[in-house]
């Protein structure tokens, strides 16, 4: 197992080498800069700009300076933000954006797996076709048009729920966070109902599980102790990428509920060509799927034994 986790890190290192190269040099290939504004300022005054944050340097000198802050682990000043680096610009946005990934994804595990097994164990009845139609219609229905929808019904006309943003003076409430964690898992829950559907019913109709149920064990054991745990399997592979991409934040969401995640600061960041912002959360979503990827494949060593990491 030591030697497996040696090998995934070592194998991540460059893979994330790639993607910083690879992001660095497309956002300096972009149209614009960080210090394009609407009334353009005296030349002067932009050259000793550039020359503070090295940008008057040729690129792959910038890559190289770069690159030795990273191994330093500083992710640079904002070039938009003057009074903050990267990391406070991260620092205060990740935990509006991970808190509402972590009950999102939360949320979508424990409806999802109920609305999947049950759809498997009602196969062809109405039970089944309820739970296919939901899941259908939360996946084609996108977040930007649910998000509206329920803080237009929820929020404005039933009252029932604030419509977004966070209070400074209560921080995050349970009655704002809502409407974003219910948006942001709603397509979470139609695809993991759809994928546990489909990994149940051929559990179930799996060798092993007929032999339980042919040994007289009851229904309920033989449910949650053999065909619950094989089921979960393509689940728990397909949770590491997702759980990423939802504790990163969702743009969308981020937009739509005026939430300070690292979502929003990130397509404001790219749209300032605040280079170094983008560059920093980009990493951070590297990594983040990197490491949530490698606790998915040791839970999926776990829950198969027939799975050996030598």
């Amino acid at each position: 197992m030591l030697s497996y986790l040696a090998r995934r890190l070592l194998v991540a290192i460059p893979t994330i080498l790639v993607i910083i190269t690879v992001a660095f040099f497309m956002m300096r290939a972009a149209p614009g800069g960080p210090f394009d504004l609407e009334r353009p300022m005296p030349e002067e005054i932009r050259q000793n700009v550039m020359a503070a944050y090295g940008m008057d340097q040729p690129i792959w000198k910038q890559y190289v300076d770069y690159m030795a802050g990273i191994a330093r682990f500083d992710l640079g000043p904002s070039l938009k933000f003057r009074d903050k680096t990267v990391a406070d610009i991260i620092a205060e946005g990740f935990p509006v954006s991970a808190t509402i990934g972590a009950l999102s994804i939360s949320l979508a595990v424990f409806v999802g797996t109920i609305m999947g097994s049950i759809a498997a164990l009602r196969q062809n009845s109405a039970a089944d076709y309820t739970v296919v139609g939901i899941s259908t219609i939360g996946i084609v229905i996108p977040p930007f048009v649910m998000g509206p929808i329920l803080a237009l019904l929820v929020g404005l006309h039933w009252g029932l729920l604030p419509t977004g943003g966070l209070d400074p003076r209560y921080g995050m409430t349970v009655e704002r966070l809502i409407l974003p964690v219910i948006t942001l898992a709603l397509p979470q829950i139609a695809i993991i109902s759809r994928l546990m559907r489909a990994s149940m019913i051929e559990v179930l109709r799996s060798n092993y599980v007929r032999t339980a149920k042919a040994k007289g064990l009851p229904a309920a054991s033989v449910i949650v102790r053999h065909a619950l745990r094989s089921a979960v399997l393509p689940l728990v592979s397909y949770l590491g990428p997702a759980a990423a991409a939802l504790l990163t934040g969702s743009i969308v969401i981020e937009q739509v509920f005026q939430l300070p995640g690292i979502g929003r600061q990130f397509v404001q960041a790219a749209l300032q060509r605040d280079y170094t912002v983008v560059m920093g959360v980009v990493i951070l979503y590297a990594s983040l799927i990197i490491i949530l990827n490698l606790i998915a494949d040791l839970l999926y060593a776990a829950l198969n034994p027939k799975v050996k990491y030598d």
